[in-house]
């Protein structure tokens, strides 16, 4: 996969624990610490993306929706 050059700024804090993980060899280098970061960021938002949205519904009108297709009679489904 290509890959691109971009310039950063990090608080001092954060730059020194970044340093701290590539020193205790959890990373090869800081790009490969802040490409993981970003990653696992991105993969994680991907992840909760259903669950934002499904909080948005209204649970009153999905549960009428639900129950919409209960309301007809039993009897009427095919025999499987």
């Amino acid at each position: 996969m290509a890959k691109a050059k971009l310039a950063i700024t990090l608080d001092s804090a954060l730059l020194d624990d970044l340093d701290a993980l590539v020193a205790d060899h959890e990373f090869a280098n800081r790009s490969q610490a802040i490409e993981a970061a970003v990653a696992e960021k991105l993969a994680r938002r991907a992840r909760t993306r259903l669950a934002r949205e499904t909080a948005k519904l209204d649970p009153r009108a999905e549960k009428a929706l639900a129950d919409e297709g209960f309301s007809t009679d039993m009897g009427s489904w095919p025999e499987y």
